[in-house]
């Protein structure tokens, strides 16, 4: 039996690789504020946290990884896909503690999860692996939403810090830029006013072009490729390459 944790399971993305990992009989551990009804069975169990709430992320989860470790999977896979689109806007009109509790959300927490991840999972011979869903965004600065861009950013920095760190040779860490999805995200971006969006129009323009993919067809791929196969230690990957 191998396991997961997977992050911002109540729908998009993490729901779907949940749900694809669940279909191939692996024990899951979804993390959020929500969970799914498409989510259930004997081998997945929710921890609710706010990510949001950094302080409180090793005390709450640390129960719950340790019920993973304890169950003696083959191997153990965290997926940090949970994140928020929001504040939107050009700096000099964002709100600070809305700022804050988005790079928490964004960065802070993914941090505190693989922090956890390596204290709890901590034998070298347990194959060990970490997925860091970035976006574009690391690489692209856009109008009016700095805060995501640098939260992205930070992200893929994280697996790099992890790719030196952890050296064990069943160690593994990447990150994911997973493509233009059709989720709640491109939703809240391509309803917004070019005022406080001045990159609006990109949105829109990957929806009125049919260039979303869906989040179950994104995740088979990522599943296949990134999950069940040996990948790069350290190294970004992008959806196209799948």
């Amino acid at each position: 039996m191998h396991a997961a944790i997977v992050t911002g399971v109540s729908r998009g993305l993490g729901e779907s690789i949940a749900a694809n990992l669940l279909a191939r009989g692996w024990l899951v551990l979804g993390v959020g504020r929500r969970t799914s009804s498409r989510l259930d069975g004997e081998r997945y169990s929710f921890a609710r946290v706010d990510l949001v709430d950094t302080p409180r992320i090793g005390a709450a989860l640390a129960p719950p990884f340790r019920i993973v470790s304890a169950a003696q999977p083959e191997s153990v896979c965290l997926v940090n896909n949970a994140a928020t689109a929001g504040p939107v806007g050009v700096l000099g009109r964002l709100d600070t503690e809305a700022s804050a509790a988005a790079i928490a959300a964004n960065l802070v927490a993914p941090i505190a999860l693989v922090n956890l991840f390596c204290t709890v999972f901590a034998d070298d011979k347990l194959p060990r692996r970490v997925i860091n869903v970035s976006s574009g965004a690391a690489q692209t600065a856009l109008p009016g939403e700095s805060l995501y861009c640098v939260a992205k950013a930070g992200l893929e920095m994280l697996t790099r810090a992890l790719a030196v760190e952890q050296t064990a040779p069943n160690f593994r860490a990447i990150s994911l830029r997973p493509g233009i999805l059709d989720t709640e995200m491109q939703l809240f971006a391509r309803s917004q006013s070019p005022d406080v969006l001045p990159c609006v129009e990109m949105f829109r323009e990957f929806h009125s072009q049919g260039r979303l993919v869906p989040p179950d067809v994104a995740a088979a791929k990522i599943v296949e490729k990134l999950v069940l196969t040996d990948v790069e230690h350290g190294r970004t990957y992008s959806y196209q390459e799948l």
